[in-house]
């Protein structure tokens, strides 16, 4: 059963990062936005196009995130792995809210729409901005604390040797584009450009669904008596 559970987290994780990266198909398709300027995020706003769309994607990956980081929780089967509980259920946080996330869109994109950024500085903008921060601002939370309690469990425990490996560099370009974006987004909020901030966020949001399929990987190849 242990090792049927673990699978399962695996797989769920999987396809979450999956999910998570629709975002690439941006490449393909005209989406209006610049991918060097604009949020990630921007792409599921109410008015774009294709919003429908992105915003259903974050649901989906958040729901198996969140489906997955739970299974991963009842899977550690040991007690006294307090690094791995707190990274599953940080994971959980993360899954939780984007999919919170993907229920609260911007109404408009205010790095590619000078119209929505002057109604979003004057407050005019609906409510669902305000809660849409919060929401992502819990969700990257949830997600750097996972990346670093996961990596350490890896470590720690001697467990998850792909993650106990890889983890470390992927948990330091992660902390290096998020500060990135906060810089960007900082200097985009005092009216001195964005930065790159579109180039940031998407540095940011890839390598996490990278760890996520390196922790997925990693579960999946790592014997059910070794799961910590």
């Amino acid at each position: 059963m242990p090792g049927n559970v673990t699978r399962a987290s695996a797989a769920l994780l999987a396809l979450g990062a999956l999910a998570y990266t629709a975002w690439v198909l941006e490449v393909l398709v005209r989406t209006g936005l610049d991918p060097v300027r604009t949020y990630v995020s921007e792409l599921a706003a109410a008015d774009q196009p294709l919003g429908a769309f992105f915003r259903t994607t974050d649901l989906v990956s958040g729901a198996l995130v969140l489906a997955g980081a739970v299974l991963g929780a009842i899977g550690t089967r040991r007690p006294g792995r307090p690094w791995a509980l707190l990274g599953w259920g940080a994971l959980a946080l993360f899954g939780a809210a984007t999919v919170a996330d993907s229920r609260l869109p911007l109404s408009c994109a205010a790095t590619a729409d000078p119209a929505c950024a002057a109604r979003e500085t004057a407050g005019l903008v609906p409510a669902t901005h305000t809660a849409h921060a919060v929401s992502s601002g819990l969700a990257m939370t949830g997600a750097l604390v996972a990346l670093v309690a996961l990596t350490l469990a890896a470590r720690r425990y001697g467990r998850w040797p792909p993650l106990a490996r890889t983890g470390p560099v992927v948990v330091a370009l992660e902390l290096a584009a998020t500060v990135w974006t906060l810089a960007a987004v900082a200097a985009f909020e005092a009216g001195h450009g964005t930065w790159a901030l579109g180039a940031a966020q998407r540095a940011q949001v890839l390598l996490l669904a990278g760890w996520l399929a390196l922790l997925a990987y990693s579960l999946a190849t790592t014997a059910p008596e070794e799961t910590p």
